[in-house]
C-alpha cells in the first residue's frame, strides 16, 4: 500500500471514466481534460516498471524522470525489471486480491504478447488514453503502423507508443569486411569459422527474437503467423526452424552449451573478439556503443536479405495505478518531439522515434535534422523490408519448444 500517493489519489478516481471518451471531445474541452490531468498528476509518484538491463536507457529514464519533476511536480521512481512477464504476473496477483485502486505499477513498458495478456485479461486502463495525450498528433500513423497494432492485436488506445524496433545485426568490419546477409550464410560462417556465431538464450527477447526471425524464414506459409497457434499442427510447423537450429547450434560459440545472456553480452562478446555478428533490435545500437566506447569504431550494423521483424514499443497504465494522472503525463512527455530526438540520439540511446517528423513544426524539424546518427546506423533506405511480428501465442510457445529441446544444453 503506497500511503504517499493516498492523499492525492483520493478524488482523482473519476477521472479515470473519462479517458475512453476523450476522443470524442471537442478541441477545447480537450484542452480543459488536459489541463484538469496535469493538475491531478501534481504531487504523485509514478511508477515505471522498465527493462533496466541497458545503462543508456536507464540514463535516459533518470533524464527525462528529472524532467517531469522540475515542469510538473510529477516523481518517477524507474522500478528496474529484467523480464515484464513478471510485471505482468504482479498485476494479475493484485487483481486477484482484489487491489483495485492503488496498484504498484503506474506505467510498464510493454509489448507483444504482454499487452496481449493485459488487455485480453481486462487489466489496463480504459480505451482511448493514449490518443488523448496531447502529443498524440505528432505520431506517425501512417508511416509507422505497428504503432496502432502490436503483434497483430489493435492497441485501442491502451498504449502509447515509445519508439521503433527493427532486428539489425552487428559486424567488425575490420576482422570481417563482408558478413553474413542471410540465415544460410550465417549457418555457412559458423560451418566455416566454429565459435564465433551466437544469439541469446531466450526467453531474452533479442533472442526469442531471433527464434521468429527463422520461423517466419522457414514455415511453409507465412499467413499461419498472422493467427494464434494452432496446436496439432505446431510441432510440424516449426520442425525446419528446428531443423535449422540443430544444424547451426555443433558450430555456434561455446558449442550452444552457453548462450549470451542478452545483447549487452553479444556486443561485449563482439568488442572482445569472440564473436563475428552481434544482434540488436535497435538500428542506432551499434553507433550508440561506439559513442560510449563500448564498440571499436570499425563496427558496423547490418540486416538480413529478405527483410527482418521489425515493431513498435509502448508503455501502458494498468487498470490499478495509484498514478493514472502522472503516468499519463509521463506517457506524454515520453512522446514529445524533445524527447524522442534526444533518444534518438545515437550519443544518448539511439532509439528511432515513433513520431511523423515531416510535419512537426520547422524548429523540432530542424533539431531531429541535426543529430548525428553515427557511422554504424542504417539509415531507412538500408533497413529494408520489415517483416511483420508473428500473433504473441507464437512467442509463448516457441519458448517452450526451445526450452524442451535445448534447455538442458
Amino acid at each position: 500500500m503506497r500511503i504517499k500517493d493516498l492523499h492525492t489519489h483520493l478524488g482523482k478516481l473519476l477521472l479515470a471514466t473519462a479517458f475512453a471518451g476523450a476522443l470524442a471531445l471537442p478541441a477545447a474541452a480537450a484542452d480543459d481534460d488536459w489541463a484538469e490531468t496535469l493538475e491531478a498528476a501534481k504531487g504523485q509518484t509514478v511508477y515505471f516498471h522498465a527493462w533496466g538491463g541497458e545503462p543508456r536507457i536507464n540514463d535516459y529514464i533518470a533524464w527525462a524522470a528529472s524532467e517531469l519533476e522540475k515542469r510538473h511536480d510529477v516523481t518517477v521512481n524507474h522500478v528496474k525489471v529484467a523480464d515484464t512477464a513478471g510485471v505482468v504476473t504482479q498485476i494479475i496477483a493484485e487483481k486477484t486480491a482484489g487491489r483495485e485502486t492503488v496498484g504498484s505499477v503506474d506505467l510498464v513498458w510493454i509489448n507483444g504478447e504482454n499487452f496481449r495478456t493485459l488487455k485480453a485479461q481486462q487489466l489496463l486502463a480504459a480505451p482511448g488514453w493514449a490518443q488523448s495525450l496531447p502529443n498524440w498528433t505528432h505520431v506517425d500513423v501512417t508511416g509507422k503502423p505497428t504503432v496502432l497494432s502490436d503483434f497483430t492485436v489493435p492497441t485501442d488506445g491502451q498504449e502509447s507508443p515509445w519508439g521503433m524496433a527493427k532486428l539489425v545485426f552487428i559486424h567488425d568490419q575490420a576482422r570481417l569486411p563482408e558478413p553474413p546477409r542471410s540465415l544460410a550464410a550465417l549457418a555457412a560462417h559458423a560451418a566455416e569459422n566454429p565459435g564465433r556465431i551466437s544469439y541469446p538464450q531466450p526467453p531474452n527477447f533479442h533472442g526469442s527474437t531471433f527464434l521468429k526471425q527463422v520461423l517466419i524464414s522457414t514455415i511453409d506459409d507465412q499467413a499461419k503467423l498472422s493467427k494464434p497457434v494452432v496446436a496439432d499442427r505446431f510441432d510440424k510447423d516449426v520442425a525446419p526452424l528446428f531443423a535449422y537450429l540443430d544444424e547451426l547450434h555443433p558450430n555456434m560459440w561455446r558449442k550452444a552449451q552457453a548462450f549470451p545472456q542478452n545483447a549487452a553480452q553479444m556486443r561485449q562478446l563482439l568488442a572482445d573478439g569472440e564473436l563475428d555478428v552481434a544482434i540488436t533490435f535497435n538500428p542506432g545500437d551499434a553507433s550508440s556503443a561506439i559513442a560510449n566506447d563500448e564498440l571499436p569504431a570499425s563496427a558496423r550494423s547490418f540486416v538480413l536479405e529478405g527483410g527482418t521483424i521489425g515493431n513498435t514499443h509502448f508503455v501502458a497504465i494498468p487498470f490499478n495505478s495509484a498514478a493514472k494522472e502522472g503516468a499519463m503525463v509521463l506517457a506524454n512527455f515520453l512522446l514529445s518531439p524533445e524527447a524522442q530526438s534526444r533518444k534518438q540520439n545515437p550519443a544518448v540511446w539511439g532509439d528511432p522515434t515513433v513520431l511523423d517528423v515531416a510535419k512537426l513544426p520547422d524548429a523540432d524539424k530542424a533539431t531531429f535534422a541535426a543529430i548525428d546518427l553515427g557511422p554504424a546506423t542504417l539509415r531507412p533506405d538500408d533497413l529494408g523490408a520489415t517483416l511483420p511480428e508473428p500473433h504473441p501465442s507464437w512467442v509463448a510457445s516457441l519458448e517452450k519448444a526451445w526450452a524442451a529441446r535445448y534447455g538442458g544444453s
